[in-house]
């Protein structure tokens, strides 16, 4: 597996080795011990998500604040996404930058994105299933997020905006400047 830094300082993309004969394929989303060697610390997930979404949907942008904060390990099961993260930690250099990343079940690359960044993903295929592995437990009355169109943010979401499928309670996120400091 190789296993290699965005960017954004701690938001690393893992891409397995994928071995592949006539019964299939096998390979690794992600190893513990290499991650944390990465890292410099230990992980230990203690939650899954999956969502399983049509072509267009939006999803996005989330956290969770404070003592609910989350790291987690994204990917896609099947179809194909481009996935957002946006630094929210207000002593990094990158705060308030983002980087996307394709994601899809041809590649099989994985996303970690550590506490204090916020996170999104726009569907490219007909049916994305897409997994979240998580370092703490989601609480709603820590949940927040960021407005995806946010002009602050100039986030090119490689999809006609026109053609998004949001959710109601994603278009009333707050903006960037709005956020809590």
């Amino acid at each position: 597996m190789k296993i290699s830094e965005s960017k954004l300082k701690g938001c690393l993309i893992l891409e397995p080795q994928i071995y592949s004969d006539e019964r299939g394929m096998f390979f690794e989303v992600f190893r513990k011990k290499e991650l944390e060697v990465f890292l410099g610390h230990n992980i230990d997930f203690v939650q899954e998500n999956t969502s399983i979404s049509k072509k267009g949907v939006l999803r996005g942008l989330h956290y969770q604040k404070g003592l609910g904060a989350q790291a987690k390990l994204v990917s896609v099961q099947r179809g194909e996404v481009i996935d957002v993260v946006v630094d929210l930690r207000p002593n990094s250099e990158t705060f308030g930058q983002h980087i996307k990343v394709n994601l899809s079940d041809k590649k099989r690359t994985s996303l970690f994105i550590p506490k204090g960044m916020a996170h999104g993903f726009v569907t490219l295929t007909n049916e994305v299933i897409f997994t979240y592995l998580c370092d703490n437990y989601y609480d709603p009355e820590l949940e927040s997020g960021i407005l995806y169109s946010d002009p602050d943010l100039g986030i090119d979401w490689s999809y006609p905006i026109s053609e998004l499928i949001v959710s109601q309670k994603d278009m009333l996120l707050p903006s960037f400047k709005d956020l809590e400091k």
